[in-house]
């Protein structure tokens, strides 16, 4: 067989696989009306027609096999009314910042007269990092690790119990125990180490080291750069540990209710989740297999464009 003959015979095959026409109907009446024009665009009518209905198909397959739709709102507390002023009143009025183990503690005292107050300081110092073996460049003042037991050991005081309590507690405390030798001590407590990690839907994911002890839900958002448009609001994840237990509480943040819980304030070492939408998680699991056929849609329109390109070519 010819090597223009085995092609023919190539793409007759194809081409009735893919249109259902049969080519050599199309050839042997060619053959028969050579000479008359618009015979020969009426063939090539019939050739197309139904390539260009397969193409059209396969191009509506891929739209579908691309296209998702969500429902979900990007409002955040969209209940609250545009012409009142609501008042809400948090679950947790007394909220306040507990210390606890593993915390590390900026303490300073100092009074009228300085040198008085110096025995109760740490003195300065280059240590190192938290995490890291290499000492700073820069002298500064040292920090209380808060141990296992919720103890720090405090220069002439000795062994001190600070977990549970606020840092202003602890300051009343040293202020309390100082006053006795000191006139009128001034005594500043500060967690060095309030941070929270953001992670899931939000632009910014990551840890957020905290300055401020009054820090909420939407502090972190907003820090994070806000939620993605695949975020769900209607159900934010709040991880926390407390003891040796690990306690979970959802969010919705489209109902202003959410506002009044004990987990809307944060507390160090949070972990805020925001969870994917049902669009999110479908592209993610079904990517591959989407890339996978899109990839055969596109093969197909291309082997189908060639073989209407050869069959024309063929019966001119």
């Amino acid at each position: 067989m010819s090597e223009k003959n085995s092609y023919i015979v190539i793409i007759k095959k194809s081409y009735s696989a893919l249109t259902n026409v049969d080519v050599n109907t199309i050839i042997a009446s060619r053959s028969r009306y050579d000479s008359a024009p618009e015979t020969h665009f009426s063939h090539i009518y019939l050739i197309m027609k139904p390539i260009s209905r397969l193409i059209f198909s396969l191009a509506i397959a891929a739209s579908l096999c691309s296209c998702g739709s969500s429902k979900q709102t990007m409002t955040l507390l969209g209940d609250i009314p545009n012409d009142a002023i609501t008042v809400l009143t948090a679950a947790d009025s007394d909220y306040s910042l507990k210390i606890q183990p593993d915390d590390e503690l900026s303490i300073t005292v100092t009074s009228i007269a300085p040198e008085a107050t110096a025995m109760y300081n740490l003195p300065l110092a280059n240590i190192a990092t938290r995490g890291t073996k290499q000492a700073s460049a820069n002298i500064s003042i040292q920090t209380y690790i808060v141990d296992a037991q919720g103890n720090i050991d405090f220069p002439i005081l000795g062994t001190l119990h600070v977990a549970g309590l606020t840092c202003t507690e602890v300051s009343d405390l040293l202020k309390k125990q100082i006053s006795a030798e000191v006139e009128d001590p001034v005594v500043r407590v500060q967690i060095l180490n309030f941070a929270i990690n953001v992670i899931g839907e939000v632009k910014t994911p990551g840890r957020q080291p905290i300055t401020k002890e009054q820090y909420t839900i939407l502090d972190a958002l907003a820090m994070a750069g806000d939620l993605t448009e695949y975020g769900r609001r209607d159900n934010v994840l709040i991880i926390r540990q407390e003891g040796d237990s690990l306690v979970y509480h959802r969010f919705n943040l489209m109902d202003s209710k959410s506002l009044n819980s004990p987990f809307f304030r944060l507390k160090q070492n949070d972990v805020v989740y925001v969870e994917p939408t049902k669009v999110r998680n479908d592209n993610a699991r079904y990517n591959t297999f989407n890339s996978y056929k899109l990839s055969v849609i596109s093969t197909l329109v291309s082997s189908a464009s060639v073989i209407a390109s050869l069959v024309i070519a063929l019966t001119r």
